[in-house]
């Protein structure tokens, strides 16, 4: 059974940083490709950043060169540090880990970038 959980939501002021974590388990996590989706309040969800089992990364143009995720496999855990972070990032962060062509959800974290 896969378990997905995300922690490090938060209130943060525009320009500030956050750093979000995704714990997966189930199975051997270096197969997971793991990714950080967002839902804005009335927005469909959207991909934010994708960490895959290869090692290579992509982003949403939207958060490149703010955003950078990574994996420690040792940890079973996939991280997003987002930094200049701007008002319209504020949204529930989903991590979602795929193997095997299934996929698993998180529960979501809150972030708000607000003064």
């Amino acid at each position: 059974q896969v378990h997905v959980v995300e922690s490090g939501g938060g209130l943060v002021q525009p320009g500030g940083s956050l750093s979000l974590s995704c714990v997966v388990s189930g199975f051997t996590f270096s197969m997971y490709v793991v990714g950080w989706y967002r839902q804005a309040l009335g927005k469909e969800r959207e991909l934010v950043a994708v960490s895959n089992s290869d090692g290579t990364t992509n982003y949403a143009d939207s958060v490149k060169g703010r955003f950078t995720i990574s994996r420690d496999n040792a940890k079973d855990t996939v991280y997003l540090q987002m930094n200049s972070l701007k008002p319209e990032d504020t949204a529930v962060y989903y991590c979602h880990a795929r193997i095997y062509g299934i996929g698993n959800w998180g529960p979501g974290t809150q972030v708000t970038v607000s003064s």
